[in-house]
């Protein structure tokens, strides 16, 4: 797609984009995060912005799409470092907690250990304009001129409840605006991107992010998860079951409502992995579902990515041996723990800042900031009822 038919496109989708998700930014800043409530999961240190983006070279790009009653929908997109990333190759691996969703992709980064392009999140029905995006944006990126084939890597879950995901109204060049836009530091969490239009436990779900620093010998490495969240189950913070005391829906509702839903979960390291280990990293965030309540259903679909941004275990297209610095197996625990912490917090964070969200003709709520701490108070005081 030439870049002379595509600029003015752009340049008037995003403006049009930028006046639409300016309130919905600012209305996020006043939500607070999960360590503003004073929940710290763990005990490792998250990195300076406790995000994603604190593990070094690591990009994120969003667009969120915003339009009449009924369009509630976005792109996220992670991109493991900022060169070429079909010709440099990141260590990675996937892990399926459920497999009622689509990851397209993810059957080469099993097979071969390595993701070649940047990571997109978006709604079930937008995979295929996703791919189309992200194999358009690798063809024309320099040094690509001869590439015959590309395996993008995109996932999903499914914002129809407050979307109108039949319109087809994630296009290709929004995917490519999100991975152009893509930037380190801070990133909006709650209801942006491809967390616009989803929803969890019956709350305003979306994007959030979080990190840990972790100690590993003389060395200190970072992990840092993002996740799109959009499933069910019974909401429990910090150990406290939220959801006997706060529910958006009635008693009957509460005790039976669909936990079918998805979450998709992103895992950046700067430690030097193997493909092995970044499964092995991956599935122990799916565990940490099950500390924020998920009862994993049939119907949701729970995927993770991980990959290493480590240089040694780059690949290019050199035919020749190459040096790799791996962690030992036996070194590992620590990154299991830090990602089972942050994957937690990442969670929290995703409905923490998100906002009250109208589409489809219904509202889902935003969990009720002040309902929450007086929830987690009265199970934690003296006399109180035990989680």
């Amino acid at each position: 797609m030439s870049e002379h038919f595509m600029s003015p496109m752009r340049t008037l989708i995003a403006a049009w984009m930028a006046a639409c998700c300016l309130p919905v930014l600012a209305a996020a800043e006043e939500r607070p995060s999960t360590r503003d409530l004073g929940i710290a999961p763990g005990i490792f240190e998250p990195g300076p912005l406790n995000a994603i983006t604190d593990v070094e070279g690591v990009k994120v790009g969003q667009v969120s799409i915003v339009s009449g009653d009924n369009v509630r929908t976005g792109v996220t997109a992670i991109l493991p470092h900022g060169g070429n990333l079909f010709r440099e190759k990141v260590a990675g691996a996937v892990y399926i907690g459920n497999a009622f969703g689509k990851l397209a992709g993810s059957t080469q980064v099993s097979e071969l250990g390595t993701i070649e392009t940047p990571i997109v999140l978006t709604n079930t029905l937008a995979v295929g304009p996703a791919i189309e995006g992200v194999v358009t944006w690798t063809l024309t990126q320099p040094g690509n001129e001869q590439v015959r084939s590309v395996n993008a890597l995109v996932g999903e879950t499914n914002d129809g409840g407050l979307n109108d995901i039949r319109g087809g109204h994630v296009q290709r060049s929004h995917v490519i605006d999100a991975i152009r836009s893509a930037a380190g530091g801070r990133l909006a969490e709650g209801a942006v991107g491809a967390g616009t239009g989803t929803i969890a436990f019956g709350w305003k779900g979306g994007i959030g992010t979080s990190s840990r620093r972790v100690p590993v010998g003389e060395d200190t490495w970072t992990i840092g998860v993002l996740v799109q969240s959009n499933f069910g189950g019974r909401l429990t913070i910090a150990g406290v079951p939220v959801w006997r005391t706060l529910s958006p829906d009635t008693d009957k509702q509460r005790l039976t409502a669909s936990a079918d839903g998805s979450c998709m979960i992103v895992i950046a390291t700067d430690a030097p992995l193997d493909a092995r280990n970044l499964e092995r990293l991956a599935a122990r965030s799916i565990y940490a579902l099950a500390r924020t309540g998920s009862t994993y259903s049939n119907g949701s679909g729970d995927f993770s990515i991980a990959f290493s941004t480590h240089p040694s275990l780059r690949v290019t297209g050199s035919s020749v041996p190459q040096a790799k610095l791996v962690l030992p197996t036996d070194a590992v625990s620590p990154l299991f723990e830090a990602v089972l912490d942050a994957t937690e917090e990442a969670l929290y964070n995703s409905m923490l800042r998100a906002t009250d969200t109208t589409g489809q003709g219904r509202t889902v709520r935003a969990l009720p900031v002040d309902a929450l701490k007086k929830a987690l108070r009265d199970w934690r005081a003296p006399g109180g009822k035990a989680p």
